[in-house]
């Protein structure tokens, strides 16, 4: 069984999303910078280069699911009816939206919990992990939960000044031990496993 990897882009400042995201503007106003990285510093390029081209290859060879919450889901505009990086795709929800609940549909909608998305997530990955995408919210429930065996935070050199944290205050205590620190001119990427003792 493959690990569950929370991987996320944040600001210096620990924003995920800069402020006034909705649909068709899911990283908010300016909020594209979190993921130059991704796009080799050209949006829209998906073209990342030498170490960011590396550590998202080797997040995407690594899992085999993703989950991610309803309110991504929607930012994203269910990512014009394609689950992220073709991979099966679970949302956790209160509330399936109907038009997307169908035979065929490329999204699992879950309403009980996350273990039961991991659970669900992991039958389908076989022996590759499971990637909690986000958002804040649900990588926090998984955090909080004890599911999260590697944190990946995309490190972006911006202060946002505002926007979605990925941190609350007042967040319980979590123990992460640093096993990976790569730099690129647009993020440093730290790797942490989750201590389970």
């Amino acid at each position: 069984m493959g690990k569950v990897i929370f991987s996320i882009s944040m600001s210096l400042d620990g924003f995920i999303a800069a402020p006034n995201d909705e649909p068709g503007r899911g990283l908010g106003e300016g909020g594209e910078v979190l993921h130059e990285w991704v796009h080799g510093g050209e949006w829209g390029s998906f073209a990342a280069k030498g170490i960011d081209a590396e550590v998202l290859g080797e997040l995407v060879g690594e899992v085999g699911a993703i989950i991610v919450g309803r309110r991504m889901f929607d930012i994203s505009g269910a990512w014009g009816g394609h689950s992220p990086g073709g991979l099966p795709c679970f949302v956790m929800t209160h509330r399936p939206p109907e038009e997307w609940v169908r035979e065929g549909s490329p999204f699992t909608f879950v309403t009980d919990g996350v273990e039961s998305a991991l659970a669900r997530a992991r039958a389908v990955a076989g022996d590759r992990g499971v990637a909690i995408g986000g958002g804040a919210d649900v990588g926090r429930q998984f955090l909080r939960a004890g599911l999260v065996d590697d944190l990946q935070i995309h490190l972006a050199p911006v202060l946002l000044g505002a926007g979605i944290r990925l941190f609350e205050i007042g967040s319980e205590q979590v123990r992460l031990r640093r096993t990976r620190v790569l730099e690129s001119p647009f993020a440093t990427h730290l790797r942490f496993e989750v201590a389970k003792d």
